[in-house]
């Protein structure tokens, strides 16, 4: 009987392991730059008043709405304190591991860091809203190495400065600093020395932190410039092509998505959505569909079994909530609730943000219609509700300006 029951436990536990996957989150919009999780067993509904918050950390980040990254138990995060911006390492309690101060940030509004520490490795990287990008040591946040990407590719900064997150490819270090010659750039990720630099293309950083293309078929870098959505060779930083794509504001927030051959494009200030069909050999691309009204700000978009998720502008108003067919660009929905805002995707679930009064609505992935299954009010915090919300390891991490909580997101086993 004994060995039983110890075969029964052995199995129980087997199972829930099975069931509830965890999975970190190191990079801006999450492991794949989707906005997506893979985690399972996660809740589909929350009691009244939200998930059970875990903390509220007592570390004050400063201003800013970057966006968290989790990786190896170790939560980093960035703010503007005293004019400096700062890069924090965080415990999966909520207490400050280290904090470092890495340059001097955008004076003019809005005075906040924006950009989300990328992990790779035993390294972090980031790029201020200035254009300085730096690498550090994970565990204790020394630099490692600093360029200025302003000063040495002739960058501009942008009206509302720099909002990048940095894509490693390789040992590569991709960034957008918007030169004459060096639209987008290359730098060696253990030395910060230049690898590549694009040429002839001379557009501006647009706010968009770059996607990596990666199939059976082709590698390619894809992001927003100020004028265009381009195709770089990640070998060689060669533009592979350009679409046209400018815009009221130029202000190109939201990464591309890409799925079977095909890459959707959005922003906000009414700039709509196009879908863009893929040459086989990635060096060509064709309108396969638009649509006016798709045009989500900031706060990112998701695919979920051929559909694409978003919220719209509506002419500066609080917009709606949105989704369309991959394929065809059919409207599913397009809803109001509360207020545009970000969302992130796991278990079958939209985890949505709402930016006007800081609430959070779970919601299902489903083209039948945008319902509010639970939701709950952030409680802490201060500024404007723009950071993306995290999920990693069953555990839902909100940042409101200077405040971060945690939440348990995780079903009973």
């Amino acid at each position: 009987m004994k060995h039983i029951a110890m075969t029964i436990a052995a199995a129980v536990v087997l199972s829930a392991a099975m069931t509830a996957i965890g999975e970190d989150w190191p990079q801006f919009r999450g492991p794949n730059r989707d906005g997506k999780s893979a985690e399972t067993g996660l809740l589909k509904s929350w009691p009244d008043g939200g998930p059970k918050l875990l903390w509220t950390s007592k570390v004050n980040l400063g201003d800013g709405f970057s966006s968290m990254s989790v990786a190896k138990g170790v939560i980093y995060t960035t703010g503007m304190v005293d004019g400096q911006e700062t890069m924090f390492a965080i415990d999966l309690k909520g207490k400050l591991k280290w904090k470092v101060k890495y340059g001097a940030g955008f004076s003019k509004f809005p005075p906040s860091t924006r950009t989300t520490p990328t992990v790779d490795g035993e390294n972090l990287y980031i790029m201020s809203s200035v254009g300085k990008v730096g690498c550090f040591q994970a565990a204790d946040g020394k630099e490692k190495w600093s360029v200025d990407t302003a000063q040495k590719f002739g960058g501009e900064n942008i009206r509302w400065g720099i909002a990048e997150s940095i894509l490693i490819i390789g040992d590569k270090a991709i960034c957008t600093p918007g030169g004459p010659d060096a639209t987008m750039v290359a730098l060696n990720k253990l030395t910060g020395e230049t690898i590549w630099r694009t040429k002839g293309l001379g557009d501006k950083s647009a706010y968009c932190s770059p996607i990596l293309i990666k199939d059976a078929k082709r590698n390619l870098i894809v992001t927003m410039t100020e004028s265009h959505a381009v195709g770089v060779s990640p070998t060689n930083g060669r533009v592979l092509w350009k679409f046209p794509y400018r815009g009221r504001c130029q202000a190109h927030a939201v990464s591309p998505t890409y799925s079977d051959g095909r890459i959707f494009i959005t922003s906000g200030y009414n700039d709509g959505a196009v879908m863009l069909d893929l040459a086989a050999d990635g060096k060509s691309v064709k309108v396969a569909w638009k649509d006016e009204g798709f045009d989500t700000h900031h706060g990112g978009v998701i695919l979920v079994d051929g559909h694409i998720y978003g919220t719209t502008w509506k002419g500066n108003s609080d917009g709606n909530w949105i989704c369309a067919d991959w394929k065809t660009g059919k409207v599913k929905f397009d809803e109001h609730w509360k207020c545009k805002g970000a969302m992130v995707f796991a278990d079958g679930m939209l985890y949505c943000y709402e930016e006007k009064g800081g609430t959070i609505g779970l919601v299902k992935a489903a083209p039948s219609g945008f319902k509010v299954i639970s939701s709950f009010k952030v409680p802490a915090g201060d500024g404007k509700h723009w950071a993306h919300p995290v999920v990693a390891n069953g555990v839902l991490y909100v940042r409101h300006g200077s405040a971060l909580m945690a939440y348990d997101v995780k079903a009973k086993q």
